[in-house]
């Protein structure tokens, strides 16, 4: 009896001692949940023990007063108690074996516990770094801002700047369109008497075109200019004097019809050529006034045709000579810089 009171007692004992170990962790429970939890399916694990262990001292007690009122089964009862005396032996091996592993199961919680705060310095030192170089970025990203807005600041004044000498370009485009149309008119009154002989003065992508049918200024085959085509040149040189702003093209255009000259020039690609040169010849004799650096001469033989070469008619309209006169866009430039 004496020694499952000692039992009992020691067992109570190891139970307070349980109790303390779980006190100093309830701050360290605390912060991890998850460890927590474990813990308390431990604790009430204990407690179930406590309770089993309280009912078997009961039941013991029970024994003891049976034991008492059935003293004629003194044997029995004394081989019953120590049956019971054994159990509550194994109960008591029982509960200290679950206490040690509850132990060992704590300390190996303490353990967790200690890596997961380590861990958590760690994350902490970590996180530190990480809002130091985010506040690095920040910095970094405030002066990216600043020079955009610096910079915008000056795409602003560029693009007004850009806006003004838009508008002033316009402005001279519109100018020189003005110049051109009296250019055009300039043009078409002095040439009015061959309006009917297959001349033709138009505006188009901001130049002049002035368009000679090849029988105003050629006999066929020849690029030796009639003397009708002279008079429409001198009248023409006239006017290209008065205006130094003006590049002068003349370009000549034949129909597909193979040439059959027996001169040095040998296809339509020469004869274009020879008429284009004979008429800023003529030009140049008859404007002194005209600076040759702002004329030239090309010949586009049959491959720029300004209608299928498939009749007579047609072909008659694709032999041709063009003047084409162009603004100085150079000067023009430089003139909306200034």
């Amino acid at each position: 009896m004496r020694c499952n009171t000692i039992i009992i007692v020691s067992a109570a004992t190891l139970v307070l001692s349980g109790c303390v170990a779980l006190s100093e962790h309830e701050d360290l429970q605390n912060r991890f949940d998850q460890t927590s939890r474990m813990y308390t399916l431990q604790h009430q694990e204990l407690l179930e023990l406590k309770e089993e262990n309280a009912n078997l001292s009961k039941q013991y007690q029970s024994m003891s007063n049976d034991y008492t009122e059935l003293a004629l089964s003194k044997a029995a009862m004394e081989q019953r108690a120590d049956s019971l005396a054994r159990r509550i032996e194994q109960m008591a091996h029982h509960y200290d074996t679950t206490m040690e592993n509850y132990l060992q199961e704590v300390e190996g919680k303490n353990r967790d516990l200690t890596r997961a705060q380590n861990l958590l310095t760690a994350r902490t030192k970590e996180l530190s770094e990480k809002e130091r170089e985010l506040q690095a970025r920040q910095t970094e990203l405030q002066e990216q801002q600043e020079s955009f807005r610096i910079e915008r600041s000056s795409f602003i004044a560029k693009q007004a700047q850009l806006e003004a000498e838009e508008a002033a370009t316009k402005a001279k485009l519109q100018a020189k369109e003005k110049e051109l149309e009296a250019v055009r008119n300039a043009v078409t009154q002095a040439l009015t008497g061959f309006s009917d002989k297959g001349l033709k003065v138009e505006v188009k992508d901001s130049k002049v075109y002035v368009s000679m049918d090849n029988k105003l200024l050629f006999p066929s085959a020849s690029w030796t200019v009639s003397k009708e085509g002279i008079g429409a040149i001198k009248e023409l040189a006239k006017v290209l004097e008065q205006d130094s702003s003006l590049n002068i093209m003349v370009e000549g255009h034949t129909d597909n019809d193979a040439y059959r000259g027996s001169t040095a020039v040998k296809d339509n690609w020469d004869l274009s050529v020879m008429r284009a040169t004979s008429i800023v010849k003529l030009l140049l004799q008859n404007g002194p006034g005209i600076n040759p650096s702002r004329i030239e001469a090309c010949g586009h033989g049959e491959f720029a045709p300004k209608v299928p070469n498939d009749s007579p008619a047609n072909k008659a309209i694709n032999r041709r000579t063009e003047i084409i006169l162009t603004p100085n866009l150079d000067r023009l430039l430089q003139e909306v810089g200034q």
